[in-house]
């Protein structure tokens, strides 16, 4: 692994007790599925040491770690709510003190709640915003305090493409997505001076079970490329900006992974 990828080099582990042997350590969270699997895989065949977080599925979770070590990787799982301020800062904790760094934040845990504006429940509306942007927050601000002190990190936020360009339905959700580009911008802006970088990557519609249920017809004809993003092509945008020595310059920015779906 090049010298270069973020926190690669041993001597710059935070000044935390019990830090490892010099391999960069990510955290992704909601890695038990979906995406957040795909990411997990991805950074750890990068030489990362990936921390799966997941919310309940502890089976599937194992199944991430299993497969990650299987393929020669270095994984292991943690349980949190990332809405829960509690939970996070135990989540943070457990990874200092097992690890002793953090190279690489994922946020990617998120939920939907989807229904149209007059009928959606106020619950229904908090809890996305709790989880989706609020847990955001406070991922971050945890991980920054490691990042700050080493001066060096990358943090890199899944929003989607409808932060871009709203959807019916999901106010919640497009809302809590678009909050995350201002975030990521503000938090960008605050990082750079201590060297620590944040990026946004915005998938378009992607293959899972989420979008096997959606009319496919009619999402293909807004799709320039004429298909269905993968899970691993979302993967490969967080991978490059998390570890490529070509991103060190890029920061602030909004990645989409949408087929030619939203052009700006």
């Amino acid at each position: 692994m090049s010298s270069a990828i973020p926190g690669s080099d041993p001597a710059v582990s935070g000044g935390h007790p019990g830090a490892s042997s010099g391999a960069p350590v990510a955290l992704v969270t909601g890695a038990s599925r979906g995406i957040g699997r795909a990411i997990a895989e991805c950074l750890a065949a990068a030489g990362f040491t990936v921390v799966v977080n997941y919310a309940s599925s502890t089976a599937a979770a194992a199944e991430v770690v299993t497969a990650i070590e299987t393929a020669g990787g270095k994984a292991w799982s943690h349980q949190a709510n990332v809405g829960d301020e509690e939970q996070v800062e135990a989540l943070f904790k457990a990874v200092l003190a097992r690890e002793g760094r953090l190279d690489v934040l994922v946020n990617n845990a998120g939920i939907t709640r989807d229904g149209l504006l007059l009928r959606m429940k106020t619950a229904d509306w908090q809890s996305v915003i709790d989880l989706n942007l609020t847990g955001v927050f406070l991922c971050t601000r945890a991980a920054s305090k490691v990042m700050l002190k080493a001066r060096c990190g990358r943090i890199i936020n899944i929003t989607s493409v409808v932060a871009l360009m709203g959807n019916a339905g999901q106010a919640n959700y497009s809302a809590a997505k678009a909050g995350l580009l201002g975030l990521t911008r503000s938090n960008a802006a605050e990082f750079a001076p201590r060297g620590v970088t944040v990026n946004a990557v915005a998938p378009g519609f992607i293959a899972s079970d989420m979008t096997e249920k959606l009319d496919k017809e009619a999402i293909l004809k807004a799709i320039p490329l004429g298909r269905m993003g993968r899970a691993a092509e979302v993967a490969g945008a967080v991978r490059f900006l998390a570890a490529d020595p070509a991103a060190a310059y890029i920061t602030g920015q909004v990645l989409q992974v949408d087929g030619g779906m939203v052009m700006r």
